[in-house]
Formats: structure tokens, sequence, C-alpha cells
């Protein structure tokens, strides 16, 4: 590891958590339910970036793992919001 890389691994994590409190404060305080959607979206994609820079800062693969399921759950959650607020409801009969 170079002397740069532990320095930017501090900033992208204080970033992120940045972004997370932003987002959070979107989901409590949104005043539609698309707002609350999209802060939803927000807080998942921040969440597996910063499983990835903690896997990199680590330098263990079972992050890169975790990352992976944070992506398809936060997908597959977002594709059921947005059909339940265009629908009314996620499985149609």
């Amino acid at each position: 590891m170079t002397a740069l890389l532990p320095w930017a691994i501090s900033f992208a994590l204080i970033a992120f958590a940045f972004a997370m409190i932003c987002a959070a404060i979107r989901l409590l305080r949104g005043p539609a339910a698309e707002d609350r959607v999209l802060a939803l979206d927000t807080l998942y994609v921040n969440s597996m970036m910063t499983v990835l820079t903690l896997g990199i800062q680590y330098g263990a693969r079972l992050y890169f793992d975790i990352a992976l399921l944070i992506a398809l759950f936060g997908f597959v959650g977002s594709a059921a919001m947005a059909k339940f607020l265009l629908r009314g409801e996620v499985i149609e009969p």
C-alpha cells in the first residue's frame, strides 16, 4: 500500500458517512413518498460503497460478497417500492 491510500480511504469513509446522514434526513423528512424511496436508494448505494471501501482497507474478500448482497437486495427493494407506488400492490393476483 502506498502512503496515499489510507488517507483516501479515510476521506471516502467520511464522505460516505456524510452522504448517508443527508439521505437519512431526507428519508425522515421527505415531503413525498418518491423522495423517501430515492433516499432509501441512496442509503443502500452508500452503504454498499462503504462496505467496499472497508474491504479494500482490510483486504478481506468477504466484504465484497456482502456488498454484492446489499446491491441485490437494494435493487429488488427499489423495484418493489416503485411498483407499489405506481400500482398500489407489489404482487398482482
